[in-house]
């Protein structure tokens, strides 16, 4: 069962990180809402397929528009609901646009027929619609996770269910709505409010031919099983553990420069952020005074604000779980650098913190951001470096990007 354990537990609400007031709630879709909807993706969706690619690459290219046109709009949502930064909210909402733009533009290339060499006559490979696929999608990037999925799959001749996450309601009804204002028919888009206990009947719902999620390892775990089971398709984006590893011959400034800002995209929100650092050991002890020394530069304040480097968590919850992380970390063993408390006060606030090993602590016990020193034998560099990675990409699964 898809439980509120695995995906979402909060209530159906906004609440402003920035403030930790709770400005509108929202009631869930009851049995007899949700089976509306589905009724009408499935109407929809026998009337959709049919419409061309032209037709389909004129409604993004509207959306791409609408986008462009009112991003500071949509970039208010996004701050108001999760905290993001304003100038970065601004920024998803130009990714989307360019998203929409670029599937708009090379859909129909993507999805021509594929000659194939048989004994027949004529053999070729067809992209067909699905019918209604079902989103599962976080609340870290709001927009963008929606349109990276919404794109692609309406333009293929789908229509999309979004069951968003709890916190950003009022993100996922500006989505559909945009959808709704340039065009495209009733039910080709839909926002589902459903509480997470609802999700696996969805899934296991006849109409519904397909689910994605982007989640953690767990939630993509139960999704992809529940699917499998119902020999439907499944795509997950999932969480991982990244590994920032410095070498001697790094340009030092830059990846100095780029680790505080990987670590910190997003308010350390990100499932590729940087989450373990791996110094050599001759630059070690500079890189990490100079790391630690920018963490504690870092201005924390309103997402609003232009100068604001670090802007709040996005949930009361988050907060409380990265301080009990951080702080069974330290009990684990680990020595705190800089950090480790909630900024008191209106808000999901906490210091930038970093954590450093001792020799006594035990594997998986070090949460974010932390630093390693790394012994190198030049003769034995290569070897060593290409063993380091592989034990690094055993030790989690998902999202992954390794930097040197």
């Amino acid at each position: 069962m898809v439980g509120a354990r695995l995906l979402n537990c909060m209530p159906i609400a906004t609440i402003n990180p920035t403030t930790g007031e709770k400005l509108k709630e929202f009631s869930p879709f009851d049995d007899a809402e949700i089976e509306k909807r589905l009724r009408r993706a499935e109407d929809a969706f026998r009337k959709y397929r049919r419409t061309t690619f032209a037709e389909r690459s004129e409604l993004l290219h509207a959306v791409t528009e609408l986008l462009f046109q009112e991003k500071e709009k949509f970039a208010e949502i996004v701050t108001l609901e999760m905290g993001k930064l304003f100038r970065d909210s601004v920024a998803e909402i130009e990714k989307c646009a360019r998203g929409c733009r670029f599937y708009a533009e090379n859909g129909e290339r993507f999805l021509e027929d594929e000659a194939a060499q048989t004994d027949a006559a004529e053999s070729y490979v067809q992209y067909q619609p699905l019918g209604p696929v079902l989103a599962i999608m976080p609340w870290n990037f709001p927009f963008w996770q929606v349109f990276r999925f919404a794109a692609p799959a309406l333009f293929a001749g789908n229509v999309g269910l979004l069951k968003h996450a709890s916190n950003v309601p009022q993100c996922a009804l500006s989505i559909e709505e945009i959808f709704c204002r340039v065009g495209f028919d009733d039910g080709v888009f839909q926002t589902l409010l459903v509480e997470p206990e609802q999700v696996e009947k969805l899934i296991v719902d006849a109409r519904v031919k397909a689910v994605t999620l982007t989640g953690s390892d767990k939630a993509g775990s139960v999704v992809a099983s529940t699917a499998a089971r119902e020999i439907k398709k499944s795509v997950l984006e999932l969480g991982g553990s990244d590994a920032f590893i410095v070498m001697p011959s790094a340009d030092f400034e830059r990846a100095l420069s780029t680790a505080v800002k990987a670590r910190t995209i997003n308010t350390g929100q990100s499932c590729i952020a940087a989450k373990r650092f791996m110094i050599a050991d001759q630059i070690y002890d500079e890189f990490l005074d100079q790391f630690v020394a920018r963490m504690r530069a870092l201005k924390i304040g309103e997402p609003i604000d232009e100068t604001t480097d670090i802007g709040p968590l996005a949930t009361e919850h988050i907060l409380q779980a990265v301080h009990d992380q951080v702080q069974k970390t330290i009990a684990a063993g680990a020595k705190l650098l800089t950090g480790g408390n909630r900024i008191h006060g209106t808000g999901f606030f906490y210091e930038p913190t970093v954590l450093v090993p001792r020799r006594s602590v035990r594997p998986g016990r070090i949460c974010f951001p932390r630093s390693q020193r790394r012994r190198r034998d030049p003769v034995r560099e290569r070897h060593h470096i290409w063993s380091r990675l592989q034990r690094v990409d055993e030790r989690s699964r998902g999202t992954e990007a390794f930097r040197i």
